[in-house]
């Protein structure tokens, strides 16, 4: 009789695990399932001669195997066998504790399967590895399935580490709900205590929390569970302070690095990261400085805290001497790299420091960097924006000689440039060079070149770069049909611009809102009311709704056809439609209402968009302005130009050219000091000046110059005031006692009486002076209510000064 057969009549005797009997019988068998090609009759004679059953060892031999392919050839082997039955679990919880090592997860199922037929429960310790290897691997869902067999198998969740990847997996993917479920049953107790949670579950929440945006909640999260598996670190800090930063709340961020070192952490880079980076957004720079600062001290201060840094203050404007920068890392022990080097040539190119640029793409050189297009396409468009064409095209030859990859980018930024600098045929030789060395220009370019022509009014240019481009198979896009639509409106030419707009929709090119309106424009601009519309139909049908511009545009054309009926039908539909009109489009109106003189149907406009809360604007205000001088209501403009200074809108250009222009011929008492159709009865400040200066002899521009000054200081627009001033001064006119009274009230108001002497010399003689004092007074009852202002006594000081002279003189 066997010995095989009596082990199956009583029972074996099982040496214990740690035996070197047993761990010989192990490791001879995964030897022989490794080199043997008659494994299986080998295995069967090598367990005959034992006294152990492959039942009692399998699960051994499985936790050993070094592959799952070797650990399912032995597994079926013996469960083959009708000798070897594997009635406990635990062969079957090594194997797919195997299989789960190995991510042979397609294996798992059918293991699974045979153990609920046999009634064969895994281990915990085998499910909650088959949680942790499928959250691993991205395989959440099944993780979770298994997650779930463990809770309803033991009544617990898996193993720390398990569910700790499970966790992980889930705010990954952003399934943030489900992970907090999961860590609120891994808090649950069990025999009184909790042991399924350690201080990286919670640091896990803590983090998708800050993810949510909720990171008080995260706090208040590290807050409870101090003690209880967690005690704070500066890992877990930091997922709070770069939570708070991501939020935009980097105050609450400072403050929590502040408390970290109130209780003797050290922050790490990690920590500082967030914090420079949150108040390098507001442009903080004193926390910035102050940081930096510790930064330094700390040894902590890297390349990237230095790049966010001067990148941030060449956005905000603020002076950065560059090499002086690039010598201070240095001393700091961080050796600036290529983005260092982009950023401050870029800087340097943007305040058109361009010999510093060089000089630091020079220096870049001969720290061994090796400049890239980021480093030479800002001077290329530093050059083409300067005029400077040469230089740029020596920059593309350098960039081409050192190696420096260019691509379509570099070209499209040396062209854009040479277009903007009004430079097109030297755009069009870069064109061609292009196509000399292989290189195709895209549609991009195309739409560039296109542009730059049009707007020097060669269309016949514009139409050969378009021929061209479909000769290259180069299919336009909606942005060059637009360019050209638009190009050919500007020039008049609306016949070829319908060809263009009707070749792009046979194309079937999806052209946008700004091609129609485009083309509504230039029917419009010829007077051709119905095409527009029926344009605007056309727009609707391919479903580009008509916006404030579209609208604007129509009004305006009607408005220019002398048909008020037309444009008020289409004012309706807006309202009706939209609710309300914007600024522009009342502003289309109130024009429509002023060119055939209802006054009255403008202001109630004027009233009706205010009533809508629109501001009106500088072309508003202007129109006014101009309607009223044209009619020879002087009043009312004055009226309308004082109401806009008080609705903080600034004037232009064309508004002074309209006042000056409408009271060059003004006589005094000739116009009534009230505005008829206003209930606002205020006196005019404009006017009361006007008729004063008038009186005492200024002509009536000169005086309007003057009361424009006035008014602007008089409201807080010194800077336009100055403007004006100089614009005054080109044009032959000097700064008379008036003008230098009325600017001196403004930087006094500004608080700026300090430096007046730098902005306005003074070269008035004695009685000049006498009567800019006598005007300031005069200011005094507009500006200080009558009190005497510093302007006055400035005035005052400066008499008495020419006073004192003389006196000295005649003893």
């Amino acid at each position: 009789m066997s010995k095989m057969f009596l082990s199956r009549i009583k029972p074996s005797q099982v040496p214990s695990s740690s035996s070197p009997q047993l761990r010989k019988l192990v490791h001879d068998t995964i030897h022989i399932l490794q080199t043997n090609h008659q494994w299986q009759n080998s295995l069967r004679t090598h367990f005959d001669q034992s006294d152990v059953l492959v039942s009692d060892v399998a699960h051994l031999v499985l936790d050993r195997v070094p592959s799952a392919q070797l650990g399912l050839k032995f597994f079926h082997w013996g469960s083959q066998s009708p000798h070897f039955r594997f009635s406990n679990g635990l062969a079957y919880s090594s194997l797919l504790k195997l299989l789960a090592r190995s991510r042979a997860f397609s294996e798992i199922e059918p293991v699974m399967g045979n153990m609920r037929i046999e009634e064969i429960k895994p281990t915990l310790d085998a499910l909650s590895l088959l949680v942790r290897a499928h959250a691993d691997s991205g395989l959440v869902d099944k993780a979770l399935e298994f997650y779930f067999k463990v809770v309803e198998m033991y009544g617990r969740v898996p193993s720390v580490v398990a569910c700790n990847s499970l966790l992980e997996a889930l705010v990954k993917r952003r399934r943030f709900d489900v992970a907090r479920k999961v860590y609120g049953k891994m808090l649950t107790r069990v025999d009184g205590e909790i042991d399924h949670v350690d201080k990286y579950s919670t640091s896990i929440i803590v983090k998708a929390l800050c993810k949510e945006g909720r990171i008080d909640e995260g706090r208040k999260l590290i807050e409870d569970r101090w003690g209880e598996g967690c005690v704070p670190d500066v890992p877990l800090y930091n997922t709070l302070i770069d939570g708070y930063c991501k939020k935009g709340d980097v105050g609450s961020a400072y403050a929590l690095l502040e408390e970290l070192k109130s209780k003797g952490f050290l922050p790490t880079l990690a920590g500082y990261g967030p914090v420079v980076d949150g108040f390098c957004k507001e442009g903080n720079f004193k926390m910035i400085d102050r940081l930096l600062a510790e930064l330094k001290e700390r040894g902590l201060i890297n390349v990237d805290i230095y790049n966010n840094v001067i990148d941030t203050r060449y956005k905000h404007g603020c002076a950065v001497e560059a090499v002086v920068t690039v010598m201070e890392m240095v001393e700091n022990n961080c050796e600036p790299d290529l983005k260092t080097y982009n950023i401050l040539i870029a800087g340097s190119c943007r305040l058109g420091r361009l010999k510093e640029a060089s000089q630091l793409l020079q220096l870049a050189r001969k720290w061994g960097l090796m400049p890239d297009k980021f480093s030479y396409t800002p001077l290329l468009h530093a050059y083409c924006k300067q005029g400077e064409h040469s230089r740029a095209l020596d920059i593309l030859a350098e960039m081409t000689g050192k190696g420096a990859a260019t691509d379509l980018g570099c070209y499209t930024a040396l062209i854009h440039g040479l277009v903007v600098a009004q430079d097109v045929d030297m755009a069009l030789t870069i064109r061609e060079k292009m196509r000399d060395i292989g290189l195709v220009p895209d549609a991009q370019i195309y739409n560039v070149l296109i542009n730059g022509v049009c707007k020097e009014g060669r269309l016949s240019d514009a139409k050969l770069l378009l021929d061209e481009m479909l000769d290259l198979d180069i299919p336009p896009n909606a942005f060059v049909y637009t360019t050209l639509v638009d190009g050919l409106i500007r020039n008049g030419n609306l016949e070829d611009t319908r060809k263009v707009f009707d070749l792009a929709i046979e194309k079937g090119i999806h052209l946008d809102a700004v091609a129609y309106n485009a083309m509504i424009k230039g029917f419009c601009k010829f007077g051709m009311m119905k095409d527009a519309l029926l344009c605007m139909n056309k727009m609707r049908e391919e479903h580009h709704f008509a916006d404030d511009f579209t609208y604007s545009t129509i009004i305006d054309g009607y408005v220019k056809q002398r048909d008020m009926d037309g444009a008020l039908k289409v004012f309706g539909n807006v309202v009706k439609t939209r609710g309300k009109a914007n600024v522009v489009t009342y502003t289309a109106l109130i024009n429509g209402f002023c060119n055939r003189q209802d006054f009255r149907g403008a202001i109630k406009t004027f009233k009706e968009m205010q009533a809508h809360g629109l501001e009106p604007n500088v072309v508003t205000y202007s129109i006014f302005i101009r309607s009223f001088c044209k009619e020879g209501k002087l009043a009312e403009a004055a009226f309308f130009f004082e109401l806009m200074l008080m609705n903080k809108c600034l004037p232009d250009k064309v508004t002074f050219h309209y006042l000056v222009n409408g009271f060059k011929d003004y006589t005094p008492g000739a116009t009534p000091n009230r505005m008829e159709e206003s209930e606002d009865n205020r006196k005019s400040m404009f006017l009361d000046f006007l008729e004063m200066m008038i009186s005492d002899g200024w002509v009536p521009s000169t005086a309007a110059y003057n009361s424009i000054l006035i008014c602007l200081c008089q409201y807080g627009m010194v800077r336009t005031a100055l403007q004006l001033r100089d614009k005054m001064i080109s044009s032959g006119m000097f700064l008379d006692s008036v003008s230098f009274a009325s600017l001196l009230h403004g930087l006094c108001m500004e608080e700026r009486s300090q430096e007046w002497k730098n902005i306005i010399p003074c070269d008035l003689n004695e009685q000049e002076l006498q009567a800019a004092l006598k005007y300031s007074l005069k200011m005094d009852q507009y500006f200080c209510e009558g009190k005497t202002s510093k302007t006055t006594l400035i005035l005052q000081s400066l008499v008495a000064g020419y006073k004192s002279s003389d006196q000295e003189v005649e003893v």
